[in-house]
């Protein structure tokens, strides 16, 4: 899937020459490093932080890592830590970055609300949260509970998923439109097509995996107010 997720992610950036610019992410949920390690890679990537509450895939991660000089701490540097647990500085400031991803997690999270809230607050003014996540459906039972958690064929261990704790898009559009500091929120159907991989399929969103993307809005020069205007 990382193909898709860069090019979302891209979709979402400016796109002239001029606004050219390198960006931070934090990769939260990273699992094994997957896309963290891809994105430090990428030359419009200035540093990584990758965190995962589960040491034993920080394990995994840092021993790819290890593999390849070139995404050597500081470039990439992972922590064995929850969102709510990421350090502050000595004033309780805590760092920012300009984008943060969140692929595979939001279905897993108990309380997305409060999940979305810590992680909004390690993002610049103008930054932009991005993800994937699945769409509550009939659909996305079938394929994510009775084929993917399959005893015989399954390709995730039972109980992987929730099915009630997936989100829609319309809900979790809902969710960022209730506060003032976000705009451009923007979604896309992709769907795993058997021997061909991962394609965008638009309107799969509604029920099925689906890219979002949501920017935090800039702040106005000369005050400490973000503006849709900007």
């Amino acid at each position: 899937m990382n193909p898709l997720r860069f090019d979302f992610i891209q979709s979402l950036l400016p796109r002239t020459a001029q606004n050219a610019r390198l960006y931070s992410y934090l990769d939260i949920g990273c699992g094994g490093g997957i896309f963290a390690s891809a994105c430090a890679r990428h030359p419009l990537t200035s540093s990584v932080t990758a965190i995962d509450p589960t040491p034993a895939c920080i394990e995994a991660a840092q021993a790819h890592q290890r593999t390849d000089p070139a995404i050597a701490p500081p470039k990439l540097t992972y922590l064995n830590a929850a969102i709510e647990s990421l350090p502050a500085d000595a004033d309780g400031n805590t760092q920012q970055y300009d984008i943060i991803t969140l692929f595979e997690v939001l279905e897993h999270i108990t309380s997305p609300s409060e999940f979305l809230a810590a992680a909004a607050k390690h993002l610049k003014p103008g930054g932009w949260i991005v993800g994937s996540t699945i769409a509550r459906s009939s659909m996305s039972f079938i394929t994510t509970k009775l084929i993917a958690e399959a005893p015989i064929i399954g390709v995730v261990p039972a109980g992987t998923h929730d099915w009630n704790q997936y989100i829609n898009p319309g809900e979790l559009r809902a969710w960022f439109e209730k506060s003032s500091e976000w705009n451009s929120f923007t979604t896309q159907g992709v769907v795993y097509v058997p021997g061909l991989g991962w394609k965008v399929v638009p309107g799969s969103e509604g029920w099925g995996n689906y890219f979002f993307g949501v920017q935090k809005l800039p702040l106005v020069e000369g005050s400490g107010d973000a503006s849709p205007n900007t």
